[in-house]
């Protein structure tokens, strides 16, 4: 199993062009970094009005599923992802829609829905953030001492710092020996029966 390389750098920037260098685990990164370091993922450049106009800004930086285009990154260089998210509409931060009453009319419970916001595509860039550069989370580093303690009550902060933490596993995954159907034999563990 092949773990993603994510690359050691100040900012977002530096980590898409110039990187110190690349790791996979947080004590390779601050070994990289030569001090400590903290997990983030971030926008990285400008927002695209398509995904197709996306795919051509970083062709060959990210996964191009396109008929002709094809393009499959290694598994550790996928440290960059698309993301689809509504446009801003003046400069405005956009709301929830506001519940809706039921109408009953025409034979329709609902009333039509409001067409869906209009939406841009921007880059993530997921990079192990040198630690002299100041965090947008502050939290995230005790959110991983937290992890690691287990057990305690975590105010909100550290939890949100928490849930943004790569998932590392502990050991790779075991590939299943029996189907999700099957079922071993109290009585004769080596034998695999379909399960009714």
């Amino acid at each position: 199993m092949t773990a993603i390389l994510y690359p050691v750098a100040a900012d977002a920037a530096q980590a898409f062009a110039a990187p110190k260098g690349r790791a996979a685990r947080e004590r390779d990164a601050a070994t990289l970094a030569g001090e400590a370091v903290a997990f983030l993922t971030e926008p990285l450049g400008p927002v695209y009005a398509t995904r197709e106009a996306a795919l051509d800004a970083l062709a060959g930086r990210i996964e191009d599923d396109r008929a002709g285009r094809i393009t499959t990154l290694a598994a550790e260089d996928r440290f960059i992802q698309l993301t689809e998210m509504a446009a801003p509409r003046g400069g405005k931060r956009t709301r929830a829609p506001a519940p809706v009453a039921p109408t009953f009319e025409d034979g329709h419970r609902w009333p039509a829905p409001a067409p869906p916001p209009p939406t841009v595509w921007r880059a993530m860039i997921s990079y192990w953030r040198i630690g002299g550069a100041p965090l947008r989370h502050a939290g995230d580093a005790q959110a991983r001492q937290a992890r690691r303690k287990g057990g305690e009550d975590m105010d909100r902060d550290t939890l949100r710092a928490l849930t943004r933490q790569p998932l590392m596993a502990v050991k790779p995954q075991q590939p299943l020996d029996i189907g999700l159907f099957e079922t071993r034999l109290p009585e004769a563990p080596h034998i695999v029966v379909p399960d009714e």
